[in-house]
């Protein structure tokens, strides 16, 4: 017999077919990807209902506008994505409310979420440890559960040169208002020592002379095919990480195309790299610099972390992902 799973979200109008487009972020990134997935099991009747311009199946998922839900809408599991409110907008049994940030309580009544929550009782889908210690007993109070995610295939399945050694190119690949200015500080040094590098940095950001001098770059944010080039032809990443991360789909990312990265740890970035093998966890600013500034430097420790990476690098993908969801349905 089937199972309906449906998620509901009203972020922005976008369906499957924006997965490569560059107004896609990694929330509605992670819905395409585990929607797809999801469909692809044998007996599963997928729907999204959010602001698509266009209601249309593709590749077995149903994408259907968020004003059109049918008087008679009743899956078997309902999952939200970020806000509890939409929950009440379809009769379920079974509601999870998929979390993509951390989000006090006082945000929560602030968003008038509260009651919707209580109503639905729904259980939380978390995306890592750090988001999961990070969420208050008051916004999980009926269940929360580990779900990480992964990347989009496209990351995985690029062709990667073992051997090859890119230019002293660093890549900061996240949100620039994240940590930013202490990264910038640190480069400072970092660029001292290492001569002729490059940090590449996603826009917006002013970039100024003083930025152009120590080499800074701003990022052209395109296609999906631009980004994995940039990562492909990165020697680092550079990411100290920030409170507000609860996975960083941007680490993930550069680890799939076994960029090495060096981090502060903050926010969930210490669950992005393991010390030593795939990347380097500072303890302290110094650490930082002097992190960077070896693997900019010493081609034959850049090559050992991208083959320890190249070994990892399908360790986790959407059909993971798609089976621990589906169990975290069936157990709650």
């Amino acid at each position: 017999m089937s199972k309906s799973i449906y998620f509901i979200e009203k972020s922005y109008p976008f369906n499957a077919h924006d997965l490569s487009s560059s107004f896609i972020g990694g929330s509605e990134k992670t819905l395409i990807n585990i929607s797809l997935e999801l469909a692809k099991i044998k007996d599963f009747k997928i729907k999204v209902f959010n602001l698509t311009k266009k209601n249309e199946i593709i590749n077995n998922v149903e994408w259907v506008n968020i004003n059109n839900i049918p008087l008679n809408c009743n899956p078997d599991f309902l999952v939200a994505m970020s806000d509890a409110n939409l929950l009440s907008l379809i009769n379920c049994k079974k509601n999870f409310l998929w979390s993509h940030s951390i989000q006090s309580f006082e945000k929560f009544i602030r968003k008038n979420q509260f009651y919707s929550f209580i109503k639905n009782k729904p259980i939380m889908i978390l995306e890592g440890e750090y988001h999961f210690n990070k969420r208050s007993i008051l916004t999980s109070f009926f269940g929360k559960k580990i779900l990480p995610i992964s990347v989009d295939y496209d990351f995985i399945e690029t062709y990667i040169d073992e051997n090859l050694v890119p230019s002293k190119r660093a890549i900061f690949n996240t949100r620039s208002d994240r940590n930013i200015k202490f990264l910038i500080d640190c480069w400072k040094t970092i660029k001292f020592y290492t001569g002729d590098s490059n940090l590449y940095i996603n826009p917006p950001f002013n970039i100024d002379n003083t930025h152009i001098k120590l080499g800074i770059k701003l990022r052209t944010k395109g296609p999906k095919i631009d980004l994995i080039n940039d990562l492909v032809n990165s020697r680092v990443m550079l990411n100290p990480g920030h409170k507000g991360e609860v996975f960083c789909l941007a680490a993930e990312e550069a680890k799939k195309l076994c960029v090495p990265i060096v981090t502060m740890g903050y926010g969930s970035l210490y669950e992005r790299v393991e010390h030593g093998i795939t990347g380097f966890i500072a303890k302290n600013k110094n650490e930082f610099i002097d992190y960077s500034i070896n693997l900019l430097n010493n081609d034959s420790l850049y090559l050992d972390l991208k083959k320890n990476l190249f070994l990892k690098r399908n360790s986790r993908n959407y059909s993971n992902v798609a089976n621990d969801l589906v169990r975290i349905l069936f157990e709650s």
